[in-house]
C-alpha cells in the first residue's frame, strides 16, 4: 500500500525530473504501470501540476539516485519527522470561525475531486460540515455552486496538515482498490490462452456424401 498522498501528481514530478523507470514510479506511488505510461504519454493526468516528493519529505535525493542507478531497486518512503508527535484528541464537533465557514464548500469540492476515497463522514468530521452540504456540492445544487473552487482544507485553515494526512492515510486502501479497478478497465479483456493439446485446433470434418446411394429424387430435387 502506497503512503504517497498525491500519487499521480508525485508521478508527474518524478517523470519530469528523474530517470526512474515506469515500474519504479508505479511501485512507489501505488499506481498501475499503465497509468504511469499514460501520464508520460499525456493521456492521463493531463495538465496536472507535479508535486515534489523531496520538498514534501517523503523521498530523499539519495533514494532517487539509488533508484536511477539500479532499475530493480524499490524506492522507500522517507521516515516522517512528525509522525511521533502525539495529537490532542478533540471532544465534540469542531468549531470553525465565522470568517472561514464560507470556505467549507471549497474544501468539500477539493475532496470530491482529489480524494473520492474519503467518506462523507470523514469529511464532515474533519472540516465541521454537514452531509447535506457535501451532497449539494457533489451534485452542484449548492446555492453558491457557480463560485465554488476546489481548495485544500489546510490552505483554508479548516484543519492541520497532520489531521488531513491522517484522514487520507486511513482511506489509502480504498483508493488502492479504486485505482486497481480503473487500471483493470484500461487494460481491457485479455487474449484467450493457447491450448496445449494440438487436437483442440482440429476443425470438425464435414460429412462426405460421396459413395452414398442417391435416388433420382435426390439428384433432381434442386432443379425444381
Amino acid at each position: 500500500m502506497s503512503e504517497v498522498l498525491m500519487p499521480k501528481a508525485t508521478a508527474v514530478w518524478l517523470l519530469d525530473n528523474t530517470s526512474l523507470t515506469f515500474a519504479q514510479i508505479a511501485e512507489f506511488c501505488g499506481l498501475h504501470h499503465l497509468e504511469v505510461k499514460g501520464i508520460a504519454d499525456g493521456d492521463v493526468a493531463e495538465n496536472m501540476r507535479g508535486v515534489d516528493p523531496i520538498a514534501g519529505g517523503i523521498l530523499s535525493r539519495e533514494e532517487i539516485a539509488r533508484g536511477e542507478g539500479d532499475e530493480s531497486y524499490r524506492l522507500k518512503v522517507a521516515e516522517s519527522k512528525i509522525a511521533h508527535i502525539p495529537q490532542p484528541k478533540r471532544k465534540g464537533s469542531r468549531y470553525t470561525p465565522v470568517i472561514r465557514r464560507a470556505d467549507k464548500p471549497d474544501a468539500v469540492a477539493w475532496f470530491i475531486r482529489n480524494h473520492p476515497e474519503v467518506s462523507d463522514a470523514q469529511i464532515s468530521k474533519l472540516i465541521g460540515t454537514t452531509k447535506s452540504t457535501i451532497n449539494n456540492v457533489r451534485d452542484k445544487s449548492h446555492w453558491n455552486s457557480g463560485n465554488i473552487r476546489p481548495v485544500d482544507p489546510v490552505s483554508l485553515g479548516l484543519c492541520s496538515q497532520i489531521e488531513l494526512d491522517e484522514v487520507i492515510a486511513k482511506s489509502a486502501e480504498k483508493r488502492r482498490r479504486m485505482e486497481a479497478e480503473k487500471a483493470a478497465r484500461m487494460e481491457g479483456p485479455g487474449l484467450t490462452p493457447a491450448h496445449d493439446d494440438p487436437d483442440a485446433y482440429d476443425m470438425p470434418e464435414e460429412e462426405d456424401d460421396t459413395g452414398k446411394d442417391l435416388s433420382a429424387d435426390d439428384i433432381f430435387k434442386n432443379f425444381n
